[in-house]
């Protein structure tokens, strides 16, 4: 562990201290007291600074009270299944620092419309988006789930059907539940891949069974279980011969990879900010066509019987304003580099592939997911190798966590040496490597044969 990175946070902490002598202060000037206060906090920083540049000191371990101070993307290779399209900017941390009070969005809100802000500039931001995604219209919803949501009620009714995965993300099968929907899913086979033919197949067999078609389909890009590549412009093209509506299901791709909703044929868009497009947690957009936005980015209606309040400039399904302070700025503070990353995505498969061919190095490795990589997301199978050792070990599975944190890497889930996730999405080459040979290096300790 290299101290200096938690004496940065140390140094951050302490300039937040003499931040909050100023939001305490009169605008007219510090006080006396405050001004020594003042003086007292930048000798404490210099301090700070000073065993910073000597690398020594102490190093912290809380933010405040239990709350233990978070490194891990400081300190190790952070390889968590769900984190790493979801790790801030350097834009993003500061527009955190400035914007994180509840409210903050909301200084200069004229006309009571998140989407209608102009400073900072939230109304151009919601037009970037929709063409971001290839779509026409575009909201910030609190993640991919409210995006779900969103559609579900605005489109179903009680007993509709809607289609999605076998493989498809729990939130999906909730948002239906809450509108009385019923879920169909498409198997996704031997391979996990579903295809367009499959879905039109399971469309065929709702209409023999209920007489009528789904109301809609949901299919992800990429799956959260394997990270597979589904079939979504084959499923584009099925949902427009039967003219089902289909939700584009990008939690794992947008803001990671290049994303044409029209191209694939969806009529909505759901990304997601805390997986995908580097922004705090939670948050996500949803994207719509000119023929959908009426519908589901309405207008309210309703009007009081006492009061005759009515509230014309707020949309139902976003419940009114959406994401405020410092979630919607983290969003908008890493979107220039989300826009940039996402045209390299063929270099972070490969990376990714790079990754699992030395992972397969060793002996009793697998890759549960399709092969080669279509994605840094990857479902591997170590019960032939790790789990091997971890059946006669002390510290059962474990061991491989301990090890691997020896080295610097965290994120694979403790204990696990059976079938388990990583992510590679972020790594820089020299991160790839370490951890390609890290493994191996375990693999050796323990005489498990390395090709």
């Amino acid at each position: 562990m290299d101290i200096r990175a938690r004496k940065i946070f140390e140094a951050l902490f302490a300039l937040e201290d003499l931040r909050e002598i100023f939001r305490q202060a009169l605008p007219t000037g510090l006080t006396k007291n405050e001004e020594e206060q003042f003086f007292n906090g930048i000798a404490h920083v210099e301090t700070i600074i000073k065993e910073l540049r000597e690398g020594k000191g102490s190093p912290i371990k809380y933010v405040e009270d239990k709350i233990e101070l978070r490194t891990r993307e400081e300190e190790y290779i952070n390889i968590n299944a769900i984190q790493p399209g979801g790790r801030l900017t350097p834009e993003a941390r500061k527009a955190l620092i400035a914007y994180g009070d509840g409210y903050s969005v909301c200084d200069k809100c004229l006309e009571g419309r998140l989407d209608k802000i102009r400073k900072p500039p939230v109304d151009e931001f919601h037009t970037e988006l929709a063409d971001f995604v290839g779509m026409e219209e575009a909201r910030v919803v609190p993640g991919a789930r409210r995006g779900f949501q969103a559609v579900a009620s605005s489109l179903l009714d009680k007993g509709d059907v809607v289609i999605v995965s076998d493989l498809a993300h729990y939130t999906e099968f909730l948002a239906v539940e809450n509108v009385g929907g019923v879920i169909k899913e498409v198997p996704s086979g031997e391979k996990n891949i579903i295809t367009g033919d499959a879905v039109a197949d399971k469309i065929e067999s709702v209409k023999d069974a209920t007489g009528k078609l789904p109301k809609l389909i949901i299919i992800e890009h990429f799956d959260y279980q394997f990270g597979n590549e589904h079939d979504v412009y084959g499923v584009g093209k099925v949902a427009k011969e039967y003219g089902i509506p289909f939700l584009y299901n990008g939690a794992y791709s947008v803001g990671m990879v290049p994303v044409n909703g029209k191209e694939i044929g969806a009529d909505f868009v759901v990304g997601s900010g805390h997986k995908g497009m580097a922004a705090v947690a939670p948050s996500g957009i949803l994207a719509t066509t000119e023929e959908w936005a009426p519908k589901v980015f309405r207008p309210s209606h309703i009007v009081g019987d006492v009061t005759g309040r009515e509230f014309e400039h707020k949309e139902p399904e976003m419940l009114g304003c959406t994401l405020m302070g410092g979630t919607l700025l983290s969003l908008m503070a890493s979107f220039p580099k989300v826009k940039e990353r996402v045209k390299r995505w063929e270099e972070e498969v490969k990376k990714s592939n790079y990754f699992i061919r030395e992972f397969l190095r060793i002996e009793g490795n697998k890759v549960s997911s399709e092969y080669p990589r279509k994605h840094t997301l990857s479902k591997v199978d170590t019960r032939d190798s790790f789990d091997r050792i971890a059946r006669t070990h002390k510290k059962r599975g474990f061991f491989l966590s301990d090890e691997l944190k020896r080295k610097g890497i965290v994120g694979e889930f403790a204990g696990s040496t059976r079938v388990w996730e990583l992510n590679t999405y972020g790594l820089n080459w020299n991160r790839i490597k370490y951890l390609s040979d890290a493994f191996i290096e375990i693999a050796e300790k323990y005489d498990l044969p390395v090709r």
